[in-house]
């Protein structure tokens, strides 16, 4: 559209006839806001946007008809919301969900709220009722006028900027502070809401061009004498060890701290996202550290180091057994993050470094320079690694029976899929322990705020972002959670394993009945729906695992590449992990 004005110029040229100049034209193109929302998705690389459409969003839906955008139709907004999370996890990049006013927001909260817990880049578009009938009770509305439901407040807490956007003036400054929080090192999710009268409104293209989208530099933290001091200390110390978090992976930076163990014979433990960071068959790696672990990495550090390096590791709950000093007392700790409010965040370091961990790492293995550790030292390490992975001692035993079948699994699954796969897990405890995961695959554990149902929407998410083969891992109570999105898989032929552990019962619900409520079992048991007539309802394959050479089966017969399939692993009910979860 192009907008014309009619005026007459005070003055005119000599050679211009008043006749021939009847209009002024100004070549300004003006567009739709809704237009203007997706224009300015495409310049954030948006390329997926995951979903439902209602009455109150749907002038953005028809922008996006014309759009470069694919818009994929979830089940159910939640669904939606895990999508965007888990196309994010595998992409790296922003990522994008929409719903409706009212009912259509809300039913986002639970995925937007994983999202924040994990600082995703997630941006999130919803209607809103028109302004004009704000506080008088308009069907879906939530505005927070007249008693109607208050969406700003709801989102508040769950997201890093919000903004129910009631006027077009001030819109540049919008989507300049939206992208600002996207870009941001340490990102978060972002709401902006549109009433419907506003979406169908006209501006100004060109406020397009005061939108800066491109990625800002980082900053320079300049941390060299804390680098060096960090080399010095690495080389003085006798039994130095890194735990490795999420941050390493999202500062790529697998390949420096593999070096820089390997160069000092330094032992890797990981937090439970950061399972990957080292490949977890070197003679180095630790695995996992955290209540739900096998113990091997805690009675290292605590038998043994003398010098903690916490890389991205946030050190919550899980990770640092309830904050037990034993972890970090009487042994000097460094701590390198790119978030500021995590440095020290839970305990006192001797060296705390704000900066990008891969930036550091390089700096710091620059540093150490020719100085490795003699041979017989890295022998000693490694020896002494692979006593504690060997000790039987029923203390720190896990599973003492009954769970053959899932060690199995991940046994043949890290030996079949060595490099290149996508797992989502929300059972966590499992793979935890039995699933030794490659620096060249991804593993990614339904951390944030540990919601069930979060495994099959983000793998289908993910799957949308690239085609390595992806795995969705829940329980069967999760499952039914979240299964109607399997459909979303079918629609859009995505290939998918996903892999049920069948109890019939809440598993975590029942154990923690079982050992501290006198086994008084209350809402933890329910009946399944027969899998295998499920899976041809869906129009996908189906495998049901009750002995070893089942899982043979699965891994030599099946198509887990290019196929969908609904994997069934049954567990007994009454069989639980030797750990205490109270609360």
């Amino acid at each position: 559209m192009i907008a014309v004005t009619a005026s007459m110029p005070r003055r005119l040229p000599s050679s211009i006839s008043p006749s021939i100049l009847k209009y002024r034209f100004d070549i300004r193109m003006k567009i739709t806001v809704s237009e203007l929302i997706v224009r300015y998705m495409e310049r954030l690389g948006i390329e997926y946007i995951f979903g439902m459409p209602g009455a109150h969003i749907l002038p953005v839906y028809d922008s996006l008809y014309d759009s470069s955008i694919h818009t994929i139709l979830a089940k159910h907004e939640q669904g939606a919301s895990f999508m965007a999370g888990g196309y994010n996890r595998a992409s790296g990049k922003i990522s994008a969900c929409i719903a409706t006013a009212g009912p259509g927001a809300t039913n986002l909260v639970t995925g937007v709220a994983n999202a924040y817990a994990d600082k995703q880049p997630l941006l999130i578009i919803t209607g809103e009722t028109s302004t004009h009938i704000f506080g008088k009770g308009g069907l879906q509305e939530s505005s927070g006028e007249g008693g109607s439901i208050d969406q700003t407040s709801l989102f508040k807490g769950i997201t890093r900027y919000n903004k129910i956007v009631e006027r077009t003036d001030y819109l540049a400054q919008v989507l300049n502070q939206a992208t600002k929080t996207l870009l941001s090192p340490n990102p978060g999710p972002v709401l902006l809401s549109f009433p419907f009268n506003i979406q169908l409104e006209t501006v100004d293209s060109e406020i397009l061009d005061l939108i800066k989208t491109d990625r800002r530099g980082q900053p320079v933290y300049g941390e060299s004498s804390a680098i060096s001091e960090l080399a010095e200390l690495i080389i003085a110390s006798q039994h130095p060890v890194i735990i490795a978090g999420y941050g390493c992976l999202q500062s790529d930076a697998q390949q420096v701290v593999t070096q820089l163990s390997e160069l000092r014979a330094i032992p890797v433990a990981t937090s439970l996202k950061g399972k990957g960071v080292i490949s977890e068959d070197s003679a180095l790696a630790l695995g996992s550290l955290g209540v739900t672990s096998s113990g091997c990495a805690y009675r290292y550090i605590v038998d043994k180091a003398d010098l903690v390096i916490l890389l991205g590791a946030g050190f919550n709950e899980r990770t640092s057994y309830l904050w037990d000093k034993s972890l970090t007392g009487n042994r000097k700790v460094v701590q390198i993050d790119n978030d500021y409010s995590q440095l020290e965040k839970v305990f006192a370091a001797d060296i705390a470094i704000n900066d990008d961990i891969r930036e550091a790492l390089i700096g710091v293995v620059s540093k150490i320079g020719d100085r490795p550790i003699d041979q017989q030292q890295r022998e000693q390490v490694q020896r002494t690694i692979a006593d504690l992975k060997n000790t039987t001692n029923s203390d720190y035993a896990l599973f003492h029976s009954g769970f053959s079948l899932i060690e199995t699994f991940f046994l043949r699954l890290a030996e079949h899929f060595p490099r290149d796969i996508e797992v989502f897990d929300d059972n966590i405890i499992f793979a935890q322990n039995f699933f030794n995961v490659s620096s060249e695959n991804r593993y990614h554990p339904n951390s944030g705020i540990s919601s069930l149902g979060h495994a099959i929407p983000a793998a289908i998410g993910a799957r949308f972002s690239n085609t390595k083969p992806t795995f969705a891992i829940l329980g069967d109570g999760g499952f039914q959670m979240c299964c109607m999105e399997i459909m979303t898989a079918v629609n859009y032929d995505i290939p998918l394993n996903v892999v049920i552990f069948n109890n019939e019962t809440m598993g975590l619900i029942r154990k923690n009945q079982h050992q501290h409520y006198r086994q008084r079992y209350i809402s933890s048991d329910f009946s399944n729906p027969d899998y295998k007539l499920l899976a041809q309802s869906f129009g996908i394959n189906h495998m049901r695992i009750t002995t070893e050479s089942d899982i043979d089966a699965l891994f030599n017969d099946c198509d887990l590449t290019n196929a969908t399939n609904l994997i069934e692993l049954l567990i007994d009910k009454d069989t639980f992990p030797n750990y205490s979860s109270k609360r």
